[in-house]
């Protein structure tokens, strides 16, 4: 595959990239796209200590391939989706990631060098060693009409790097630094596009993105952090026609369906993005998404953890002690920029982030005033009906105690107090069910379910905190068919393994 004629690539990292059309077009998919990139960077409580962010990196992560296959990560992900292009349309192609670099933190000598330390304390943080992620961006467009046939192949390369940044204390005097270190990054992005078989002019686009890397462990056996420096992460497309329209994923139109089927999506799943309505803008995402997402308006800004609430979030981020706030300043500028924000937030933006109702901004017709006639009669209470007994009165229950009422077990009636051999089925059995099989019980209580089950509460004999379990009323529970009656006398020596029936 080589690269086309008629393809401009352009790579550049993020910030660099001037006001183009590009930009304009998925400035609001990128909202998203930014929450996916930095999707679990730093968690709360956003400290390098925390044992949650020791393992880093779940989403979106391609390895070097020869790390790949041994320690079951990816070398690459691929995305197809079909396309209704236009006359001579025109392919936006915007690939994004992080690029690692590992900061360690140097101590100032008296003479002038520099030693490596885990902790260097400043009065307003703690600097410790940490794994920074860079944001990358490449941005490609190419005719339609090239990526017919072999497509196009854009090489991306990113050259490993080194950089140092002086730390001074509050009087100005140099006390330390930091050293980043980032490693060659090779991969390429391959696009390739077939006309379809139907009676529209639609196409199955494919793209690619693969990590490319010669690099291959030592052999010491290189752990993953040798590997993520020289890895795609978080790695995503954002895809644009100037020309024409995606079609969707998950509500494709009925000629289309086949189509879309035989689409093969690996680590990542594109949806359509940008305005709801619209759709020539796709975001292929390593975390599955509906069609068109959207970031809540109340949110406050970047919290990294896209699987909690915000205003837990700020909340307990304000609750940090002053010791745990100055080590999640030195983890990482974006914790610091969090903690910041816990701290100042104003009482009536979190109040914004309790709640919002959004349902009925889509059935209320803004056009209709409120006061306006609705046709219908009003509400009469006392029209309502009412039956002369409710559905349920504790004072008029079922007299019949079915907690000591006997059920019928293999045709012998047990009830409280009977023993009974514990026989639980595979089919509705958790692991610690499996763990009594052939251990002896008695029934502490039958119970009747709303649906007409029976449930036969027990302790099991032998066990030490039976006392407890009938004290706190903590049972276990089982089917009347997942137990065998036993007399006073019987032992329970039945330890074979239940059958799957």
């Amino acid at each position: 595959m080589t690269t086309t004629t008629g393809t401009t690539v352009t790579t550049t990292t993020a910030g660099a990239a001037g006001t183009t059309a590009l930009e304009a077009r998925f400035a609001i998919a990128r909202q998203v796209a930014d929450a996916v990139l930095f999707e679990g960077y730093v968690l709360y409580p956003y400290r390098a200590s925390a044992a949650k962010n020791r393992l880093r990196w779940q989403f979106g992560v391609l390895v070097p391939p020869a790390w790949a296959p041994a320690h079951e990560e990816h070398c690459l992900q691929q995305t197809e989706i079909l396309m209704e292009p236009k006359g001579n349309a025109t392919l936006a192609v915007e690939l994004r990631f992080l690029h690692t670099q590992r900061r360690t933190v140097q101590q100032a000598r008296p003479d002038g060098s520099f030693t490596e330390v885990t902790e260097l304390h400043l009065d307003d943080r703690v600097l410790v060693p940490w794994d920074e992620g860079t944001e990358e961006r490449v941005e490609m467009t190419v005719d339609v009409a090239d990526l017919a046939g072999e497509g196009v192949r854009v090489p991306v390369t990113r050259p490993a790097r080194e950089e140092t940044e002086d730390v001074h204390d509050a009087d100005g005097r140099t006390v330390g630094r930091l050293l980043r270190r980032t490693e060659n990054i090779d991969a390429v992005v391959r696009l390739r596009a077939s006309e379809l078989d139907c009676a529209y002019r639609a196409w199955k686009l494919t793209a690619v993105v693969e990590n490319t890397s010669a690099w291959t462990p030592d052999e010491s056996g290189a752990d993953r952090d040798a590997a993520l420096p020289r890895s795609l992460v978080a790695a995503h497309l954002l895809l644009g026609l100037d020309k024409g329209s995606f079609l969707s994923m998950t509500d494709p139109p009925e000629w289309a369906k086949g189509a879309v089927a035989d689409c093969v999506n690996r680590q990542t799943w594109p949806v359509l993005a940008g305005e709801p309505g619209r759709a020539d803008v796709v975001l292929s995402s390593p975390i599955i998404l509906e069609d068109h997402p959207g970031i809540a308006p109340e949110s406050i800004g970047a919290m990294y953890d896209a699987t909690e609430i915000d205003e837990i979030l700020a909340l307990r981020t304000a609750a940090l002690t002053d010791q745990e706030k100055r080590e999640a300043r030195g983890t990482d500028p974006r914790a610091a920029a969090v903690i910041d924000l816990a701290e100042s937030m104003p009482p009536e933006v979190l109040e914004r982030l309790h709640g919002a109702v959004r349902g009925l901004r889509e059935i209320t017709d803004p056009d209709i005033p409120v006061d306006a006639p609705t046709g219908l009669e009003p509400f009469d209470s006392q029209a309502v009906f009412r039956p002369d007994t409710p559905w349920w009165d504790p004072a008029h229950a079922d007299p019949v105690d079915h907690a000591r009422e006997p059920v019928l077990v293999d045709g012998a009636p047990v009830g409280v107090g009977s023993r009974v051999l514990l026989r639980p089925g595979l089919r509705r059995s958790d692991a610690q069910d499996l763990f009594l099989h052939g251990r002896s019980a008695r029934i502490e209580a039958v119970l009747h379910d709303v649906d007409g089950g029976v449930h036969l509460a027990v302790t099991v004999e032998g066990d030490p905190g039976a006392d407890i379990r009938r004290e706190q009323g903590r049972f276990l529970y089982f089917q009347p068919d997942e137990v065998t009656a036993l007399d006073e006398t019987e032992p329970s020596d039945d330890v074979s393994p239940p059958e799957d029936t």
